[in-house]
């Protein structure tokens, strides 16, 4: 899909912006025009078009929608995923200078930097034999579901950028996000609720909301952040103490307004201004709901760890004062599974901070501790619900770590490691993926790819082929060229393709 065609198909753009403000006043005037006191405008004559109503594919789809779980700061994979004997045994020795002479690092000094071993126990599971730490058992009993992608590799090393790669495909501001383009290329099948949904847990990302951001895609396709308790939006409600009377009048005369400016200009996002009231103010309704878990049955909130206590200690990196991270994100994987039930096309799910540079193994520890049941409860609910078929889950982030320990002047020597672009792991299950294999391999120390590297272009090349979607088809005119998620590279992986 091209720009033209969007023109033509929709007319109208522009939704929601990054901060959410005016929902409440886009809601009252849909409310309004339902009883009659405003009237919907139509573009050109005709009846408004919603962007979000659903979309053919390029093809038949293997997925309808997609749980992508971003673990911001970088998880070490030579801890979760990858057991590296070999460099268990080279523990404190260097790397040969020809390697380092050609490294870049965000805080290692390669003078001095020693090999790290991990402390962590591996073990086999399920049919597949796929290894986990033994910091993930929830995980791993799920390991036929899964694919692991162990030859990951990207250009950026910087957090910020490393982020801005893995969700945008290039590492430039004012790109559109993946989820962006899923909600621009197929809509939503949810009248109630944004395609594009981000839930949030921890200490929060270095890209902020660049990651879900619209980029020059119309706003309309820009992620929503909801909240897990409290108001699902901020800015949704109505303000307490204003008179209806007093909003009715208001919102005519800019109703008005609006009308009288594209009636002169033509301008979609004056349409879009109008035309989305009908959409937020069924988010009013419709987004306390979906928060409210009383309607789950306490096995299914114990099969996620809704509830579970934060571990004792203080000071763990992903942590937060006053706040339950392991509840919260328990909390974020259920509404997952609940945003998809009602038809919404994309959730992000972004955990922070996995930037362990120091204390890996207590703050390794507290962030998979957080993440491991709810996620494997997340997989095996929606497997038992008939949906893992339809729905795919991702968990990924910008990079990976060293398995050089981190030697900053003024830390311990080893506690932790640095940044690594150059091999790091990903995983993917349901939504026509080909579980119950490990894809790539890493060379002995786990310092370069060994074999099928995977670029992130291909990554996202690969996602989108399970939802239909051609990623060379898939673009959008801006500054007059045409853009995609897969940027100038990316290449459909045949081998993940159940």
């Amino acid at each position: 899909m091209n720009r033209s065609e969007y023109v033509r198909e929709l007319g109208r753009r522009e939704f929601l912006t990054t901060t959410a403000s005016g929902l409440g006043a886009m809601a009252l005037g849909a409310l309004l025009s339902e009883e009659g006191v405003l009237g919907a405008p139509a573009v050109g004559g005709g009846r408004n078009v919603n962007p979000l109503t659903p979309r053919s594919s390029h093809f038949e789809p293997k997925a309808k929608a997609c749980i992508s779980i971003f673990m911001a700061g970088a998880p070490s994979q030579l801890d979760l995923f990858d057991p590296k004997p070999k460099l268990n045994a080279m523990h404190g020795q260097g790397l040969p200078k020809s390697i380092l002479d050609q490294a870049r690092f965000a805080f290692i000094k390669p003078d001095t930097a020693t090999l790290m071993g991990s402390p962590r126990t591996f073990r086999a599971h399920g049919q597949s034999g796929t290894a986990f730490s033994d910091l993930l058992p929830h995980l791993g009993s799920c390991a036929d579901d899964l694919l692991m992608v162990r030859s990951m590799h990207s250009e950026e090393f910087n957090h910020h950028p490393g982020q801005l790669m893995m969700q945008c495909g290039v590492s430039r501001f004012g790109m559109p996000t993946m989820g962006s383009w899923m909600a621009y290329a197929l809509g939503s099948e949810s009248a109630e609720l944004p395609g594009y949904v981000v839930l949030t847990a921890g200490r929060g990302s270095s890209g902020g909301a660049t990651l879900w951001q619209s980029g020059f895609l119309p706003s309309t396709y820009g992620g929503v952040m909801f909240r897990n308790q409290g108001e699902p939006v901020l800015n949704l409600k109505s303000p307490d103490g204003l008179p209806r009377g007093l909003q009715d009048k208001g919102l005519e005369v800019l109703n008005g307004i609006n009308r009288r400016r594209y009636a002169e200009v033509h301008d979609p996002e004056i349409a879009a201004r109008i035309a989305n009231y009908e959409l937020a103010a069924r988010m009013q309704l419709a987004a306390p709901e979906l928060i409210d878990l009383s309607g789950e049955s306490q096995q299914t909130l114990d099969r996620y760890g809704v509830g579970r206590p934060e571990p004792e200690g203080k000071n763990f990196r992903g942590s937060l004062p006053h706040l339950n991270t392991y509840d919260a994100f328990a909390r974020n994987c259920v509404l997952a599974r609940r945003l998809v039930e009602r038809g919404v096309r994309f959730v992000n799910i972004v955990h922070a901070s996995w930037d362990q540079h120091s204390e890996l193994d207590k703050n390794l520890g507290y962030n998979a501790g957080a993440v491991d049941q709810p996620i494997a409860g997340l997989i095996k609910d929606l497997k038992d619900r008939g949906m893992l078929d339809s729905t795919m889950v991702i968990w990924g982030s910008e990079f990976g770590r060293t398995p050089l320990g981190e030697n900053r002047a003024g830390r311990d020597s080893n506690t932790g490691r640095d940044h690594h672009p150059l091999a790091f792991t990903s995983l993917l299950a349901g939504g026509g993926i080909k579980g119950g294999q490990v894809y790539g391999a890493t060379d002995e120390i786990g310092w370069g790819i060994a074999e099928n590297p995977v670029h992130v272009n291909d990554f996202h090349a690969t996602i989108l082929n399970r939802f239909g979607l051609d990623h060379l088809k898939l673009t959008y005119r801006f500054q007059g060229r045409d853009f995609r998620l897969t940027d100038v590279g990316g290449k459909v992986i045949k081998e993940w393709l159940a």
